[in-house]
Parts: C-alpha cells; structure tokens; sequence
C-alpha cells in the first residue's frame, strides 16, 4: 500500500468517526456565540439600581434574597454553584447546581431581578465540552477528537498536495525528457 493511499484511509476513517462529534461541537459552538441574543438560551441580564461598589450588599444577603424566592434549586448553600457579579450593571447572578438556574439579584438593594430562570446556555455548553456525557467523555474522548482533528488536518493537506507534487514532477521529467531528446541524447 503506497503511503498516500493509507494517509486517504487513516483521513477517510477518521473523519468518518469525528464526524458526528465535530458536529455537535459545531452547533453548540454557534448557540454559545449567540447566546446572549437570544432568551431562550441565556436569562438577559437585567440592571440594578444605581450605586457604587461600596453600596453593594454583602454576599450572605444575596444568598438570603435566592433563599427568600423560596425555589428548591435555592434552598441552600450546597445548592448554590457560583455568584457572578456584573458591577456595571450592578447585578449578582445567582447559579445553582441544580437545572441549570438563575437568580438575578439587585447587587445594591438585594431585590431579586429575575428568576428562578433556566440557563440553556449551560447545558449547551456541558454538551459542547462533553461533560455532559460524563468524565471520561469531558477526560478523554473530547482531547482525543482534538488530536483527531489535528490528524485530519495534516492529512487533508497531504491527501490535497501530494498529487499536486506528484504531477509536477512529472511535467518535469517529461520536460527533461523532451529536452535530452532534442539535444540527441
């Protein structure tokens, strides 16, 4: 087997294989770029009351207005995944480690803004990173896809320039070989 046809194979299988993964990486890539357009994948972010960062409320009374709201992904600290802070929009958003929630509370006051609300977002991006499928998926199959990738690229460039080199040398040696036969060789 000449080595451009196994550089076609190990291209054709592979990309045969990754096919579905760079897909599904593709799509949520898009939804994640567009995210923030579109409610339905991402709460809007809403505005709190004007105030300087020294007025902003403690972070125990932001966990006390998610509490308040009285929603089961809220009813404790072991339910709480992080407490993002937007300081020009003065906002803490609150997101829980269940169902991928959010709670938007006022970072001056402490009213809740918005929510309980759903982030798609998050889920789109468990899928695109493979943690959704679980820690080997996340661990392994996912860095295996980017070295499939790289394996794609490489011998893409292969599979496309070694019958451009392969045609050149011929040209040249017809070339060469015209010229010895005119020079009576």
């Amino acid at each position: 087997m000449s080595i451009f046809k196994l550089v076609w194979n190990v291209h054709k299988y592979v990309g045969l294989v990754l096919a579905v993964i760079v897909a599904m990486v593709s799509v949520t890539g898009l939804l994640l770029l567009v995210k923030k357009d579109f409610d339905a994948l991402q709460p809007p972010t809403q505005r709190g009351e004007a105030g300087e960062p020294a007025d902003f409320i403690p972070v125990a009374e932001v966990l006390e207005a998610a509490y308040a709201v009285g929603h089961p992904a809220f009813a404790s600290l072991d339910d709480i995944d992080r407490i993002d802070l937007r300081p020009h929009r003065r906002v803490h958003k609150v997101r829980s480690v269940h169902d991928h929630m959010e709670i938007q509370v006022c970072a001056v006051t402490g009213a809740v803004l918005s929510g309980p609300g759903p982030r798609r977002s998050d889920l789109i991006e468990s899928i695109h990173d493979g943690s959704f499928f679980g820690d080997r998926a996340h661990g392994w199959v996912m860095p295996a896809t980017a070295v499939g990738l790289l394996v794609l690229t490489v011998s893409g460039i292969w599979v496309w320039i070694a019958p451009v080199l392969k045609r050149r040398r011929r040209r040249a040696a017809a070339a060469r070989a015209a010229q010895d036969a005119a020079l009576g060789h």
